[in-house]
């Protein structure tokens, strides 16, 4: 049992990341290797490095999985808890529902995070900001270049949140709910149990409406939303080459991470933070950037793989492009094809030898 004023979290890993199928048909989006490990490996190394010592899993989807993979944490220097929903609760619900296991009095903090988010902000801070204004929840805010695709979130002089709007063509701010929270442990047990509530359109407003201090903690460093293969493979090669710096990259930063028994070919160019995971083949004159291919894969001499994930026991043969595409486990993809512009080709799926461009799921 934690001692008093130990940290402890929730951490959101219920989703089904239908955006990224077909990576997540068999694999929980937060378990997909992401830069040579689970994706979760990297949030789990950062919440330990800012003095987390136990974290609540919010499982729904495939959740043995997380136990499988990860267990009671001890290797993570973690106790890691499994708190699965039966059915879908929405983020407050999930929270709500996992709170159940936490084990801090009513007055602590609670760091609540999303199992799909990679953020160099300092959560130190965030915390402390969040004690030292005795908040009721901190939100981490994030400034992005192009507000009106997401809700914005503007606050005042002193930081408070004051509203939370939806997507609109002309928003007040360019600063974002990022999806990392601080609550108050007796906030979260506000929120009702066992029912469907969002944060963002309930709790949150609610919060404010009813007078109580909502926090915004503003900050610019890194930070991606990896729900979508173009996003998934930026991140893990941004993780690669060192933009993010993570304690659970396995090795030094740099152009390429070869995981134990890759075979790349000294006339191949593997490049831009790609992975080649491990007993995956390159052979000569093939060109890998800024793409993860999985255990077991093999990309022939003179492929050519960019921006991609290939998964698995996948093969790409002698001529074939693939870019800004996924090619599910097992696959083949013959000679001459072209896969371009988010085509998705499914596991199993053999394309036969052809010159034909593939630009949608196959």
């Amino acid at each position: 049992m934690p001692q008093p004023g130990q940290l402890e979290a929730i951490l959101l890993v219920g989703g089904q990341g239908t955006r990224l199928r077909p990576l997540t048909l068999f694999t929980p989006k937060p378990l997909l290797p992401t830069a040579g490990v689970p994706f979760l490996a990297h949030q789990l190394a950062k919440a330990r490095a800012c003095g987390v010592t136990r974290i609540v899993f919010a499982t729904s989807y495939k959740a043995e999985m997380f136990a499988e993979a990860f267990g009671d944490g001890s290797a993570f220097g973690l106790e890691i808890v499994y708190m699965t929903e039966e059915t879908p609760l929405g983020t407050g619900g999930a929270i709500r529902n996992a709170a159940e296991a936490l084990t801090v009095p009513g007055d602590a903090p609670v760091l609540v995070l999303n199992g799909d988010i990679l953020s160099g902000h300092d959560i130190s801070a965030q915390i402390a900001r969040h004690v030292d204004d005795d908040a009721a929840v901190t939100l981490h805010l994030t400034e992005v270049d192009d507000p009106s695709r997401f809700g914005c979130v503007p606050t005042d002089e002193r930081g408070r949140v004051t509203a939370f709007l939806e997507k609109t063509p002309n928003p007040v701010t360019n600063r974002i709910n990022a999806g990392c929270y601080v609550f108050t442990r007796s906030v979260i047990d506000t929120i009702p149990f066992g029912e469907v509530v969002s944060v963002e359109r309930q709790t949150f407003p609610g919060l404010i409406e009813s007078g109580h201090t909502v926090l915004g903690f503003a900050d610019s460093s890194y930070w991606l939303d990896v729900g979508t293969p173009a996003a998934f493979v930026q991140g893990s090669a941004d993780l690669v080459r060192g933009l993010l710096a993570s304690p659970a990259l396995p090795g030094s930063p740099g152009e390429a991470l070869l995981l134990d028994g890759a075979t790349v070919s000294p006339e191949a160019k593997v490049t831009g933070g790609s992975v080649i995971g491990a007993r995956a083949t390159v052979g000569a004159g093939a060109t890998v950037r800024g793409s993860v291919v999985a255990d077991d894969a093999s990309i022939a001499p003179g492929a050519t793989v960019i921006d991609s994930v290939i998964g698995a026991g996948a093969v790409i043969a002698e001529g074939a492009e693939v870019r800004e595409a996924v090619v599910g486990d097992r696959a083949s993809i013959g000679a001459r094809n072209e896969l371009t512009a988010g085509a998705r080709v499914w596991p199993g799926v053999d394309l036969p030898e052809c010159a034909v461009r593939f630009s949608s799921d196959a």
